[in-house]
């Protein structure tokens, strides 16, 4: 489940940076798939610290 959390938050992280690479977004959609990947490896490092 732990490494679950670091695979989506590293998957978003490379969508968000694609979003803006490419110039393509879908107005704030990208700077909420940034926010959820920031989320998701913080509960990681969290979990991973137990």
């Amino acid at each position: 489940m732990v490494n679950l959390l670091l695979v989506i938050g590293v998957i978003l992280a490379i969508l968000w940076l694609l979003g803006l690479i490419t110039s393509y977004t879908y107005g704030g959609a990208v700077h909420i798939l940034l926010i959820i990947a920031v989320i998701a490896i913080v509960i990681w490092a969290f979990k991973r610290k137990k």
